[in-house]
Order: C-alpha cells, then sequence, then structure tokens
C-alpha cells in the first residue's frame, strides 16, 4: 500500500544553558534546559534525503547559547520568543517554532552576618542553593503571525494538615475506605496556563510578575479553601487565578492526592488523636481538570504529560 508522510518535527532538545548576570559583585542566575522543534516544508529530507531545507539541530544549540548571550534571560517566556521569532523568520522552509523550557531555580545564600569575611572576600553575594520546591515550565509556538504561551510548574509539593474531609461518596460492596471529617490533604501541583497574548500587537505581559503572582494566588488558594475534596481546592485554585490575573484565559491542573492513612496504634495501647499517618506514595489518586474564563474556548491538551 502506497504511504504518505504525516506530521513531524525535529530539533534539538533539553539544552543546558546557565546565564550568569554580574551586576558588579552581586552575580544573578537564570538556569535553563531548552528543547527546540521545528516544523515546515521537510517532505523532501523525509522522502529523497535531501537537506537542502535542513537546518542542523547543532545549529539550534548553538543559537540558544548565542542567544543567551546577546539578547540575555529576561525570563523564560521572552527568551523562547526571541528563539521562535529568530527560527521562524529567518528560516523560509520552517513555518512553525516550538519552544520548551524547564527553569530551574536558585536562591542566593544568606551569610552570618553582612560583613563576613573568608578567603579575603568581602559580602558574599555569588553564591547559590538550588531551590527544593517546583520546576518553572513554558512552551512558546509561532507560526509568523500568531503566538501561543503555554507556562506552568510542576513538583510543587503542597500540604493542609487540617481543613480537609472527605464524606458523603458513593459506596458498594467493593467500598472498605472510612469517610474522613478531619484528614491531611496533600499533593503535588502539576499546573499548566495558557496566556491570553497571541500578537506583537498587544501588549506582551511581564512575565515574571506574572509567574510569581500566579503562584502566589494558587498557594493561597490551597491554604485558605476548606476543602471537602481535592477536586473543589482544584476548582478554587483555577478560579483565584482566572479572577485575579487578566493575562491568562485557562489552566489545567493535574494533583495526585498524596494519601496520609492514620495509623493503627491500638496494638501497642496508644491512642492515635490524628497525630501519627502513613504517607502513602502509591496508589494514588490523580484529579485533573480545566478552568476556563467564560465564553474561552480550551486548548490547553488533557494529558499535560509532554507539555
Amino acid at each position: 500500500m502506497p504511504t504518505i508522510l504525516g506530521q513531524n518535527q525535529y530539533g534539538k532538545a533539553e539544552n543546558r544553558v546557565v546565564r550568569i548576570t554580574r551586576d558588579g559583585d552581586t552575580h544573578h542566575i537564570k538556569d535553563l534546559s531548552v528543547s527546540v522543534a521545528l516544523s515546515g516544508d521537510m517532505d523532501d529530507v523525509h522522502y529523497s534525503g535531501s537537506n537542502a531545507n535542513v537546518l542542523p539541530t547543532d545549529t539550534t544549540k548553538n543559537t540558544v547559547f548565542a542567544f543567551a548571550k546577546e539578547h540575555g534571560i529576561e525570563s523564560a517566556e521572552q527568551f523562547g520568543i526571541h528563539l521562535a521569532r529568530h527560527f521562524v523568520s529567518s528560516q523560509e522552509p520552517i513555518k512553525v517554532a516550538r519552544i520548551r523550557i524547564e527553569e530551574y531555580a536558585w536562591e542566593r545564600i544568606a551569610t552570618s552576618d553582612g560583613n563576613s569575611k573568608f578567603i579575603g572576600a568581602d559580602e558574599v553575594k555569588h553564591s547559590f542553593v538550588r531551590k527544593g520546591q517546583e520546576t518553572r515550565t513554558t512552551q512558546i509556538t509561532f507560526d509568523g503571525e500568531k503566538w501561543e504561551v503555554v507556562s506552568g510548574l510542576k513538583d510543587l509539593t503542597v500540604m493542609n494538615s487540617t481543613n480537609s474531609e472527605f464524606w458523603g461518596y458513593v459506596k458498594d460492596r467493593y467500598t472498605t475506605l472510612k469517610e474522613a471529617y478531619d484528614r491531611i490533604l496533600a499533593t503535588d501541583v502539576s499546573a499548566r496556563w495558557r496566556y491570553n497574548w497571541t500578537s506583537d500587537e498587544e501588549r506582551m505581559p511581564n512575565w515574571e510578575k506574572s509567574y510569581e503572582q500566579t503562584r502566589k494566588h494558587m498557594l493561597q488558594a490551597f491554604a485558605e479553601t476548606y476543602s471537602l475534596s481535592l477536586q473543589q481546592t482544584l476548582y478554587q485554585m483555577g478560579s483565584r487565578i482566572i479572577d485575579n490575573r487578566s493575562e491568562i484565559d485557562e489552566i489545567r491542573f493535574s494533583l495526585p492526592n498524596n494519601h496520609h492513612f492514620l495509623v493503627d496504634l491500638e496494638p501497642f495501647g496508644l491512642k492515635n488523636d490524628n497525630e501519627v499517618y502513613f504517607a502513602a506514595d502509591r496508589p494514588y489518586g490523580l484529579i485533573e481538570a480545566t478552568v476556563l474564563r467564560d465564553g474561552v474556548e480550551p486548548k490547553i491538551p488533557l494529558d499535560m504529560t509532554n507539555l
């Protein structure tokens, strides 16, 4: 049977680039993993092996590092926009560029006092520790006219030690779970949100402020919601963001319910008054949903595995 070529793309994945900005003795770090995927007029390279329209993946790698020097890294989103625009505008065969970025955060190591000295050095402003919290993500897609920016985070671990219940659920002959009127609610937040900025004619969001504020509203909603289900908490987190961040139209969450089970201490003659728990890493409930601004069509994929 005859065959035809379907969707295809190519590029260089997971280019690790660290950009140091030196402001006198004070240094700043941006640590990114950048993946480039290009698509367009690539039929010939698949059918005949002709590389006439192929920009080498090694070149895309070099471009990432060169742009880190030439443009700096103001934010993951802005850096991805520079790259996507370059590949589409400079290479006629390239019709769509997709840039995926993960950012790894660092924080400055505080010294014991402002006048600490060691090995002849004065106040330390160049030492950092890798933050043990979330990984920031963004995906920028550009087709020469329209932009799509989907940012987010993953592995943000949060917990409420009370103000969470779970009861009144369906029961059948296989149900053994006891109703809970005071339980631990814990999850590892994975979230992606889509900006409504799509054109160079529109005012571009302040990417750094937007991420900071989105994360803040997400955490505040988690902490301030008296939860009767993780679904309810998810919706409150998404609604808080949509209500407070006008640049965001859609957000999708994937929230594992990291179960904590009360340990039976009666065999030891002890009463467990919601104090000692067994933290089970698997299996876990998995709650996923999208929260949208009213009137907006959803575009974030239901499966965020490769986003």
